[in-house]
């Protein structure tokens, strides 16, 4: 199913088709976020990735690799103009890496899911994304072209305040986030942990393949970013209507993504740790993502 949605590179490509990908997030205080999700949406096929960050975070983001288109207006007063110019250009969006929680940037952020959903553009919702949904799950209802990230404190925090007071299954971690999921309106949701529980409410998949017990920071954000590239390519394919696998008609093209970007994830996961062990950092996991990809999809 995940092998079903990785396009083949053929000769009549043209720059953008494998994915024209934007990143939402980067402050002062946070700007290896960002980075982390755009060259890993790149690392694994995404053409060309936009960062949306602020002002004071561009020119280190931009420092990182010259690949990145840098965009320094997430804390632009004229920033709902700036950014309408280039999301009819975007095949998917990453929201949250190195969002930070700044009022300013979560406004703008919050106004750029619901400028997403107008034009019916896929979403990853990751990090403090995910607080935008906890303060506003109006925002993403009913929009099954989104994916929500969250870790389990995420998750808890998420669960409490959409929930309205209800309790959790201590027993039953899967049905928790299929609760949820339906209360969103069958949002998919990705809630990471020891097992990531993929769920849009009715169908769910468990990624438990063997990663690391190394839980150095950015994981999540290579995760967000290889998920920005699965879902246009997944959607792409389901709006063709070409794929005859029968497993992913049957769970979608989101599900398909968020699984097809989680057993990647872990895939390099493990052999980054395999390398350099306790010492391991995102970047080695991002240095290992070709091969990683290689063994599972080519």
């Amino acid at each position: 199913m995940a092998k079903s949605i990785i396009p083949p590179l053929t000769y009549d490509l043209h720059k953008g088709m494998m994915g024209k990908i934007g990143v939402v997030g980067g402050c002062k205080e946070y700007t290896g976020a960002p980075y982390f999700a755009a060259i890993s949406s790149f690392k694994i096929g995404g053409d060309l990735l936009h960062v949306f960050c602020t002002g004071d975070s561009a020119s280190v983001i931009k420092s990182y690799s010259p690949e990145l288109i840098v965009h320094p207006i997430l804390d632009s007063d004229t920033f709902m103009t700036q950014v309408d110019q280039w999301l009819p250009t975007l095949h998917a969006i990453v929201i949250g890496p190195g969002l930070g929680g700044s009022n300013v940037n979560l406004k703008n952020a919050e106004s750029i899911i619901k400028m997403a959903r107008k034009r019916d553009i896929p979403l990853v919702i990751d990090a403090d994304g995910v607080n935008i949904i906890k303060e506003n799950p109006e925002v993403i209802f009913e929009y099954t072209k989104a994916i929500i990230t969250p870790n389990m404190a995420e998750f808890n925090r998420l669960f409490d305040k959409v929930m309205d007071g209800e309790k959790q299954n201590e027993n039953d971690p899967i049905l928790n986030v299929k609760m949820l999921s339906k209360k969103l309106g069958n949002v998919t949701i990705v809630r990471k942990g020891e097992n990531d529980i993929i769920t849009n409410g009715k169908h769910v998949l468990v990624c438990g393949n063997e990663g690391s017990p190394r839980r150095c920071g950015g994981q999540g954000d290579v995760l967000a970013g290889t998920m920005g590239t699965m879902t246009h390519w997944s959607h792409t394919i389901s709006q063709k209507g070409s794929s005859n696998n029968e497993l992913f008609l049957a769970f979608g093209p989101t599900i398909t993504a968020a699984y097809a970007a989680c057993l990647l994830t872990r895939q390099s996961n493990k052999q980054a740790f395999a390398q350099f062990g306790r010492f391991m950092t995102a970047s080695d996991m991002i240095g290992q993502l070709p091969t990683a990809f290689e063994q599972l999809y080519l």
